[in-house]
């Protein structure tokens, strides 16, 4: 059924379209105070402040008229003409198609779920394949019936009934094609002449009308309606909603379906069905007056029919009596779109609010033991900004789901998994417990580089041990010296007939965040209230490396539940990972034996290489940090005064011995840094030819290959010297100041020891700060470091994961789009290089090889690739078909983990790294984010490995 925008009748429909999906909310207090009669339960305070959970929000870029929900799919219609499809599964973008030239007020999917109807202010009717979005049918008529402002559907008498702004109902069969007459293209609303837009200026000319387009404008079977199938003024004003019931009444034969239609008028009608096209429809019944109080939406309830009004009026009526049963004042504004689902009346409207109303439950909720026949606001709650004009109600994965849309330009879903027994307490689910979760996980500010939030990470620490603990796993704190944060462990026991027998993982993650100031309010949302938006989930830590870690313990408890652990899994979680590790080394070395024997390591603290394919990282750089110091036996002084050039500035020392570390090309100067570093092998050639020859393909801007190429090998396999920030002693001025000081890193590649670039860089410092012959005193400072990495990609972790990956991702390297620009966002365009004196090539960067893509980005999906999900992959075997594509890209990072290569040589077992987000997560940045996707498909593949990998 449809969710009228608009109430009131004007001149021209489509103006009042724009006008009120443009127009914000009334004044939130005026629903917010607004009494309800009947509100006699001292709790009912309480639940009328609970607001659901908000499951996920979807931006678009324009007003959300009307809302269908398919057993997989949500569509919505919009201002602009569009219809857009969602997953329910990941809410990513499914499909967008341009169904009409003008706003799309009616969407509305048959029963069977094979066809979608869509009507517009464009005078036509669009019959759509739901799942493919492909045309099926184009319908209009040979009146000027303006907008269409609802359609439904008979699947018994294959006929959809349009309702319109000229007051009629009209109808088309979509059956006996040989009866059907032959459309005359110069019927079609688009070649006829309309009355306003059309009109003769001064002098006869007219203002030429722009190109129409439509998806599919040569797709599909064109059907006009015969001039004899309407019926004039069916309502005495527009036909705004109608529905399509059967057997509820007595005033048709329990086994035909019938129409129920609401006017601008006041009335609603109740209409009986013929297959004979020439009679069409025939009014059985007529409820209400004909007082122009517009009925904007209906739902029904066995033979209880409501129906919403102006002024924020809900009216209930029994088909059976045809009498007005009672009157209910839910709004301060319109009440613009109603719902019924398990056993509660939805309502919202104008105000931007959306309530709950218990009901007398008279149709297939019906409980003799709750039956009530009090009409109570048990629940309200501010769902938008704006008007809400359309809504929806469906079952997903077992949750119960109230969908709304809003002329804010979004669509909100809000989980009442459990509102039929009245709270919100939602049954322990597979996806939602994740989110739930990762949802409070989140919420910790865990950010070990700030003392003042210590007792933040003792807490974030505290939950995941709970957490752990709740399922099943044997926990401990392992604490470190110095009072830094303490080590999360935890030991899922396997089958005690097989764990003996098995190999031994150990999943190594971190539980603390970097800061997420957001004073100038960059974030879209609270950074540590995770929030999801356009299929990702957004909130600090969420990417890196929450999210990940709880994939991973979801995907230990799934094997759990399914009693098909057959091994031990341990997880070290460190709070210490974004300052240097400090203090895992020792507290790992001191509680080795409650650890035990490991067997293999695996970690997910990466991302992708673009936002498309997935990969396994099986290579890190090291990093050295340090800060050089220069110091001067004199006080700070003032330039001017006191300066000379017999003074030594601590400054300009500090410059000079810099500016030694690098020449020609950013080759660092130190003698013999490049002497170990490994050669490049044949068949690590190999991966990088795999790698560019995958990007180039699905994004030619990336090349040309050999520049690409370079420019990966200089990330992952050189190393490189960045001088971070300078500090100096006393105020801004024009001083010379007593302290200068630079934070440094050197990026080590494998092969490189650490302690001994530590020698060589300390004495080719001292050595250039010797021949300044200055009076200052130089001061190297080791902050911390961490060796560089480099997997085997042969062995038997990796190609445990690289199976899995395979078999749960389904088709890699295929071309799709797993992100697309967001709202009002246009594709970019790469500015045009201002002229460089150089001849070097410019490196890709992480920005470039996901084509710009940032945190205004939707998530994405290609319809065809819906049905490519885990449960339906499977290897190909050569018998079944099934699609696993290619391999995943085996890639390695230019950053580094401190703690991976320290585990392998203390438990001497090989590692490897699943990322699991995409490159533009944003990690470390403003607005992290992780796909909804990502999460869950991480989670599949870590229970096939903790499967599969134990038996190797």
């Amino acid at each position: 059924m449809a969710s009228i925008f608009a109430a009131r009748e004007v001149s021209y429909s489509q103006n009042l379209a724009t006008t009120l999906a443009d127009r914000p909310a009334a004044d939130a207090s005026d629903d917010e105070t607004y009494e309800i009669t009947d509100r006699t339960v001292d709790d009912n305070k309480t639940r009328l402040k609970e607001k659901p959970e908000l499951l996920h929000h979807l931006q678009n870029d324009s007003s959300i008229l009307t809302l269908a929900v398919g057993d997989k799919l949500l569509y919505a219609g919009t201002q602009d003409g569009e219809i857009v499809v969602w997953s329910l599964a990941s809410f990513e973008l499914v499909q967008r198609i341009q169904a009409h030239t003008r706003a799309v007020l009616s969407l509305f999917l048959s029963a069977d779920g094979k066809l979608l109807f869509s009507s517009a202010g464009d005078a036509i009717v669009n019959t759509w394949c739901p799942t493919t979005l492909k045309r099926l049918y184009h319908v209009y008529s040979t009146y000027d019936v303006g907008d269409v402002f609802s359609v439904a559907y008979s699947a018994q008498f294959e006929t959809v009934y349009l309702g319109a702004q000229n007051t009629s109902i009209q109808w088309c069969s979509l059956k006996d094609q040989t009866a059907r007459r032959t459309p005359n293209p110069e019927n079609h609303p688009d070649r006829r002449n309309h009355r306003f837009f059309d009109s003769l200026d001064r002098g006869g000319s007219s203002t030429p009308r722009p190109q129409t387009t439509r998806t599919g404008n040569h797709e599909g079977e064109i059907l006009e309606i015969d001039k004899a199938h309407m019926m004039h003024y069916a309502h005495f004003g527009y036909v705004y909603c109608m529905l399509m019931v059967h057997g509820v009444t007595r005033l048709v034969d329990s086994d035909e379906e019938f129409l129920i239609s609401g006017g601008g008028d006041g009335t609603i009608k109740i209409w009986k069905l013929f297959h004979d096209q020439s009679q069409g429809i025939k009014e059985v019944a007529c409820l209400g007056e004909d007082d122009a109080e517009s009925v904007l939406s209906l739902a029904i309830d066995g033979s209880f029919l409501y129906s919403s009004k102006l002024e924020g009026v809900i009216e209930l009526w029994d088909l059976d009596t045809k009498q007005k049963l009672r009157v209910i004042k839910a709004h301060k504004g319109d009440v613009t779109t109603l719902q019924m689902g398990w056993g509660f009346l939805w309502s919202a409207g104008s105000t931007g609010f959306a309530r709950k109303y218990s009901t007398v439950q008279y149709g297939k909720y019906q409980d003799t033991t709750s039956f009530s026949q009090k009409y109570q606001c048990v629940n309200r709650w501010r769902a938008h900004e704006g008007r809400i004009l359309a809504s929806a109600v469906t079952t997903y994965n077992d949750q119960q789901l109230y969908i709304t849309g809003a002329n804010d330009n979004s669509v909100s879903i809000w989980n009442i998994t459990g509102c039929n027994s009245g709270t919100y307490d939602r049954p322990q689910m597979s996806d939602s417990q994740l989110i739930k979760s990762l949802y409070e996980f989140v919420s910790f500010k865990t950010i070990s580089s700030r003392p003042d939030h210590a007792e933040d990470c003792r807490r974030g620490a505290t939950f995941l041990r709970t957490l752990f603990k709740k399922h099943g796993a044997q926990t401990e704190m392992l604490n470190t010296d110095n009072h830094h944060n303490p080590v999360v462990y935890a030991k899922f026991k396997g089958n005690s007939t097989t764990s003996g027998k098995r190999k031994k993982i150990l999943f190594y993650g971190h539980y603390d965040v970097v800061p997420a100031d957001n004073k100038q309010n960059k974030w879209i949302v609270e950074p540590f209230e995770m929030k999801g938006v356009n299929g990702y989930l957004y909130g600090r830590g969420v990417t890196d490396n929450k999210g990940p870690i709880m994939a991973a313990l979801y995907g230990v408890v799934d094997l759990v539940h399914e009693k098909e652990l057959e091994s031990d899994i341990t997880f070290l979680i460190e709070g210490e990972e974004e300052s240097g590790s400090r203090g895992f080394k020792d507290a790992v070395r001191r509680h080795k034996d409650l650890i035990g024997d490991i067997d293999y390591i695996i970690l997910a603290n990466s991302y992708w290489l673009d936002d498309d394919v997935p990969c396994l990282t099986y290579g890190l750089r090291g990093v050295l940090h340090a800060t050089v110091k220069v110091d001067s036996n004199h006080p700070d002084v003032h330039s001017g005064v006191d300066g000379s050039f017999m003074m030594d500035e601590p400054l300009s020392d500090l410059t000079s011995v810099l500016a030694k570390l690098k020449g020609l090309h950013n080759r660092i100067q130190i003698p013999g840094f490049y002497d170990n570093i490994l050669p490049l092998t044949p068949v690590e050639e190999a991966r990088y030819d795999d790698i560019v020859e995958t990007l180039i393909r699905r994004s030619p801007e990336n090349g040309p290959p050999e520049r690409l190429k370079a420019s990966l090998m200089a990330r992952w396999r050189e190393p490189n010297l960045t001088i971070h920030r300078y500090k100096v002693s006393g105020p801004d001025g024009s001083l010379v100041s007593a302290h200068a000081s630079a934070s440094i890193s050197l990026r080590l590649v494998p092969n490189q020891e650490v302690d001994d670039v530590i020698k060589q860089l300390t004495s080719f410092l001292k050595d250039a700060f010797a021949q300044l012959d200055t009076h200052n005193h130089l001061t190297i400072t080791i902050d911390n470091q961490a060796d560089a990495w480099l997997g085997d990609p042969d062995n038997e972790i990796f190609q445990t994961l690289e199976k899995a990956i395979m078999d749960v991702w389904g088709p890699i390297g295929e071309t799709r789009r797993s992100s697309v620009p967001g709202p009002k966002q246009q594709v970019k365009k790469p500015a045009t290089p201002t002229m460089s004196p150089s001849l070097k090539p410019t490196p890709a960067t992480t920005t470039t090889l996901t084509n710009g893509s940032d945190h205004t980005s939707l998530a994405a999906t290609p319809l065809e690739m819906l049905s490519d999900s885990p449960e339906n992959s499977s290897p190909v075997d050569g018998t079944n078909g099934a699609r696993r594509g290619r391999k995943p890209l085996y890639i390695r990072e230019g950053g580094s983990i401190p703690s991976i290569r320290f585990l392998e040589k203390e438990f001497d077992a090989p590692a490897a790294h699943l990322p699991c987000g995409q490159a533009s997560d944003s990690a470390h940045l403003d607005n992290e984010r992780l796909r909804l996707s990502n999460l869950y498909k991480s989670r599949e593949i870590f229970r096939r490995v903790f499967r599969e990998l134990p038996r190797k």
